[in-house]
Formats: C-alpha cells, structure tokens, sequence
C-alpha cells in the first residue's frame, strides 16, 4: 500500500456516487485516499511558527522525501534557522521506523521507540508525527458523516495496532476527492490535539496543503507549518538519505 508524506498530503479527483459513498466502511474510505497519486520525490521549503500564548517562536526547514520499493520512505528534515538540527526518517512497512536526530552540536542520536511521543524542536508535533502512515498498521471504523474545514467528510476512526502514542485519531476525509482535511488525536481516550490541513491548491496536479496547523485541544497552543514552495519528482540522490551523511 502507498504512503503519505505528513508535510504534503496528496489528493486526486476520484469522484463517487453519494449512495456508494454512503455504503463505504471506513477501511474503503481509506483505501480511496492511499490509492490517490503522489509524487515519487519532494522538496519543500517550510516556515514553522510555534505559539505558546503571546510568544511565538520561528523556525525554518527544508525537507527532502523519497519513495522506494516495498513501501519503503526515506525523509530528511534540515533546519536553516536557527540551528542545524537535522531529522532523518527511513519509514519501514510491517516494522518500526527509524529516526535519528542531528544536534546542532553534531552529535547524532537515534530517536528510539519511548521518544516518539516527545515534542520535537519544542513545536506541538512529536517524532510519531513525522512518520509516514502506512494503511495496514490500523484497524478503521467509519463513524459517519462530518464537516471540517467547510468540507463534507467522511468520519473515519483509525487505531494503530502496534507502538501506540495516541489511543486513536479520527480522521475527516473529504467526500469530494477522499483528501484528508483534519485529524483528530487521542491520547487514553481523550482529546489531545488536531491538525488542520488548509490553503488547499494544485502544484504540477498535486492537490496540496500549503498550510499545516496543530493546535493543542484546549486552544491555548499551537504549532503552524507553512508550505513556501514544493517541487515534486525532481531527481534526488539517495546519498542525500544516508545516516553517515547527518555526521
């Protein structure tokens, strides 16, 4: 099954009727949004601003994916300012990611299973959430129709079998097209957090979300991720993706 990349959430115009819509379990939901087309490679450059009441504290990143056979991905996250931090994730189908993060000191450390829930560069998004989302490591229950973002959805409940941060997320999948507008995250059954996808337009076909939002579920924080620019399949250097090239 395909992948998502969490900075650029594709989408396709797969259109069905409302009465075959309606009659979707929220495993088929989901099987429409994975089979949409994506891009091979992608760049992005992003600004993050992260909100902690009247603060705001800014931070800029590139980042660098890669699809490989077997579901296999491969993202790099640099950050341009203020420091060199550096986040390499290899994104395995049926076993657990690897995530090694570069200090701005160069000091490499390997992001091991009991961190994934920690907040990464202080922002509102943990290490779990910059991994990719393989289909067959949830089970799905459909929980009807919703509304996110202005958008009929499509209400999709989704619990990780294995390696659990969050308890569950709900996902609002757009009825027009199967993309994903909003999830919602649970921790022991609680409501955590959601992110937001928005300013939702086309590159070179791509339907993508230029930007991000993930606010804390009692509003008082949040982290927004602007999408600057994206190029998609541009050619990529596999060496790019190496954990000897962090050093």
């Amino acid at each position: 099954m395909n992948r998502k990349y969490l900075l650029v959430v594709l989408a396709g115009m797969l259109l069905l009727p409302a009465v075959e819509a309606s009659a979707l379990t929220g495993r088929e939901i989901m099987e429409k949004n994975d089979a949409l087309p994506e891009a091979k490679t992608a760049v992005s450059q992003v600004s993050m601003y992260i909100h902690q009441g009247a603060k705001v504290v800014e931070k800029e990143f590139e980042i660098k994916s890669k699809k490989y056979a077997g579901d296999e991905d491969k993202n790099l996250i640099t950050f341009t300012k203020p420091t060199q931090i550096k986040l390499l994730t290899h994104s395995h189908k049926n076993q657990d990611d690897d995530q090694w993060l570069r200090l701005s000191s160069g000091k490499v450390k390997r992001i091991v299973s009991t961190d994934k829930g920690k907040s990464f560069v202080n922002s509102h998004l943990y290490y779990e959430d910059l991994t990719a989302r393989d289909i067959d490591e949830y089970d799905y229950n459909s929980l009807g129709d919703g509304s996110a973002g202005g958008f009929d959805c499509h209400k999709v409940e989704a619990v990780k079998k294995q390696n659990k941060v969050y308890s569950k997320s709900i996902m609002y999948v757009r009825k027009s097209d199967f993309f994903v507008v909003r999830i919602d995250f649970f921790k022991n059954d609680e409501f955590h957090k959601f992110i937001e996808y928005l300013d939702i337009k086309p590159v070179t076909g791509i339907l993508t979300a230029h930007l991000l939002v993930m606010s804390m579920a009692d509003g008082n924080a949040k982290t927004e991720l602007k999408v600057n620019s994206v190029e998609y399949n541009k050619e990529m250097n596999d060496a790019v993706f190496n954990k000897e090239a962090l050093r």
